[in-house]
């Protein structure tokens, strides 16, 4: 059975590995095109199964501004009721850092995966929920990513996050952790209710990391789950 999978994303970031995409242009041949990250959800469609779908967040074209609280859940909700999956593309780029997280789709989108939604007399559950770490425009992930050459701990750079995408990451209950050489808490295990995961690596083994969310979701009450954006 093919999983329903919303996708959350900075469709206007340009600040994202190249893919090597060509379009036609007017002459009959082909032209070139600048990379974003709204082209990984393209390159996401050719890497999950014939029967997944794919549920698309908004595009960065509209101000949330004026609009009221329940106006950015009408529009949400038809688009998030019906995934179990919820995959964000975390990029360079992604964050909007001179206006407010509530006047940014993403904060938006992964909060109403997390919520339970009625619709009807059908009752949603919080989504599965996974991070995947697009590489910069140099292929690197070391802007949010980095991995200690002494220890080789790897560290995650969890203040570039949304607020409301880094409370849910560290946040099991009753975590196992330990000390490293360096001074710093080593967390074991699935410590964090949306895990992260670079480009490649999910690539390669998307259905390990789609089936390692699930099996977390299925544990839900091990976490303390955030679901409000910061206002």
């Amino acid at each position: 059975m093919g999983r329903k999978i919303f996708v959350s994303y900075k469709y206007s970031d340009a600040q994202v590995m190249d893919l090597d995409l060509y379009e036609p242009n007017w002459f009959g041949g082909t032209s070139k095109i600048q990379t974003k990250a709204r082209h990984y959800v393209d390159k996401l469609s050719e890497i999950l199964e014939n029967d997944d779908h794919i549920y698309k967040g908004e595009d960065d074209g509209e101000s949330l501004a004026e609009f009221s609280d329940e106006h950015i859940a009408d529009k949400l909700k038809g688009k998030i009721f019906d995934s179990t999956v919820t995959i964000v593309f975390v990029s360079k780029g992604m964050k909007s850092v001179w206006e407010s997280e509530s006047n940014q789709w993403m904060p938006w989108e992964i909060s109403y995966s997390l919520k339970e939604m009625t619709r009807g007399d059908r009752t949603s559950s919080s989504n599965a929920a996974i991070a995947v770490i697009l590489p910069d425009q140099l292929g690197s992930y070391d802007y949010y990513i980095t991995q200690d050459p002494v220890c080789n701990c790897r560290s995650l750079n969890t203040p570039f996050l949304f607020e409301i995408l880094k409370c849910n990451m560290f946040n099991q209950k009753t975590p196992s952790t330990s000390i490293c050489s360096n001074g710093s808490i080593l967390y074991h295990g699935d410590s964090s209710y949306i895990q992260s995961v670079t480009w490649e690596a999910f690539k390669n083994s998307h259905n390990f990391y789609l089936d390692k969310a699930i099996e977390i979701r299925d544990n839900i009450d091990n976490y303390n789950i955030t679901k409000n954006i910061a206002k």
